[in-house]
């Protein structure tokens, strides 16, 4: 018997939904080894399948954050995940990352839409006051898609990065409350 499909965020193309563990070897094993979403990350980590299972059990337990897969509307199909990290109450902020799993979904808008619904649930019930994230230089796709959500890049953490022979900078990106509300104000307008 097939479990029903938990739509905990839904978009016009996506939905989020919480990480099974039967999604740990599907998608997790399988996309941790990806050449060009190691880069993107600057993942250099050597992942067992035992050390996944044990951060799936280390985050299902951890009040601070927020894991979830990007789901396709149309069949279900995963094609990546986000996460919203150190939640904290008390500062209203929290850090988000995002990654897609397979290269055909990049660049279509579907990582904008997903992050975007991460950003209505930490601004509007969360109550969160500003949300961070760090990108690589290199990474022009991604920033151009949080720029588009509205973040603004607050500083550069230089040679941050040791990747492939030669180093890269880090951009420290952020997004408040007040500067979300008035871009989605902007967009009702259009």
């Amino acid at each position: 018997m097939r479990k029903e499909t938990i739509k905990f965020l839904e978009g016009e193309r996506v939905f989020l939904r919480p990480i099974e563990q039967e999604d740990l070897h599907e998608f997790y094993i399988k996309s941790l080894w990806d050449k060009e979403g190691r880069k993107l990350t600057g993942t250099q980590t050597v992942f067992s399948r035992m050390g996944v299972q044990k951060w799936f059990e280390a985050i299902s337990i951890d009040n601070s954050r927020i894991d979830l897969l990007i789901c396709l509307q149309e069949n279900d199909r995963v094609i990546g995940d986000v996460a919203m990290l150190n939640i904290d109450h008390q500062n209203q902020r929290a850090i988000v990352r995002i990654s897609i799993f397979e290269q055909a979904y990049l660049g279509r808008g579907y990582g904008t839409e997903a992050m975007g619904l991460l950003l209505v649930f930490g601004f509007d019930v969360l109550n969160l006051h500003r949300v961070g994230l760090d990108v690589y230089s290199f990474n022009s796709r991604a920033i151009k898609s949080y720029e588009k959500l509205g973040f603004k890049k607050e500083g550069i953490i230089r040679d941050e990065l040791y990747y492939d022979g030669e180093f890269h900078d880090c951009i420290i990106m952020g997004l408040l409350r007040d500067e979300w509300l008035r871009k989605e104000e902007d967009s009702i307008a259009l």
